[in-house]
């Protein structure tokens, strides 16, 4: 724990500009994107947010675009790797060594497996009883590159969000004296939050998936199982949705 005035000071506004310029805006932009669907005149449910988008109306420069998006996520999640490191953290005591691959990624599998199949019934539900928008994994167009794209973005996501939102977070947090439930807590109302444009079923849905993330890691300390299986979840989300949405008519 970190016990010098100045450098606690230096940590909290640390945090505060890396979660303005990266998650927690997104946060604040997901809350005002629910706010305007609530003003609407039509339900929740009967409104519609695509997660992956055109980006350009030609193919090339929207693989461009798509691929920049991308390198943003990455970009955000190295910032708070490059952040702890700096800080005297060694990757190793997030779990970002190779000392564990094959369980790394058999572990993230059950962890995708543990959120991934709940959270889509509870995404129907909340749909159905009206708390949540519809929302739509993919509205890229056909293209040779989208299933590559999506992959990619898949990725982004996971690294970026479990790196910040856990690893740097939750490792800040601790050397601020706070205690693991209000750091599990506090990492995992902020993930809600930016999903909050999906609805309330995709805040509460997100708070229960960080709660488990955060509290398997506080455990294991094994981040490359929790972006193995965001990584999972979202690659099946959005691949899975382009490729067989049109065919399931159970989907909404």
């Amino acid at each position: 724990m970190i016990s010098d005035p100045g450098q606690r000071r230096a940590v909290v506004i640390e945090l505060l500009i890396v979660f303005t310029a990266t998650l927690g805006l997104s946060g604040l932009r997901s809350l005002l994107s629910l706010l305007d669907s609530l003003l609407r005149p039509a339900p929740l449910s009967e409104q519609s947010v695509a997660i992956n988008v055109p980006q350009a109306t030609i193919g090339l420069l929207d693989l461009a675009r798509q691929l920049t998006s991308v390198l943003q996520l990455l970009s955000w999640g190295a910032l708070g790797v490059y952040l702890l490191w700096r800080a005297g953290v060694a990757l190793r005591r997030i779990g970002l060594d190779r000392a564990q691959v094959g369980r790394d990624f058999a572990r993230g599998a059950g962890l995708a497996a543990i959120i991934g199949v709940p959270g889509l019934a509870f995404y129907l539900v909340t749909r159905a009883i009206g708390i949540n928008l519809t929302v739509l994994p993919s509205t890229l167009d056909e293209a040779w590159w989208r299933s590559v794209t999506l992959v990619l973005s898949a990725v982004g996501n996971s690294w970026a969000e479990e790196i910040l939102v856990v690893g740097y977070l939750i490792t800040r947090l601790r050397q601020l004296g706070w205690s693991e439930n209000a750091s599990l807590w506090f990492s995992a109302v902020l993930r809600g939050t930016y999903h909050l444009y999906q609805g309330f079923g995709g805040f509460l849905g997100n708070i229960v998936m960080g709660l488990v993330y955060a509290r398997y890691w506080q455990r294991t300390n094994r981040l490359w199982a929790l972006v193995v299986g965001h990584a999972l979840i979202d690659v099946v989300a959005f691949v899975g949705y382009a490729l067989l949405g049109p065919h399931l008519s159970w989907l909404p």
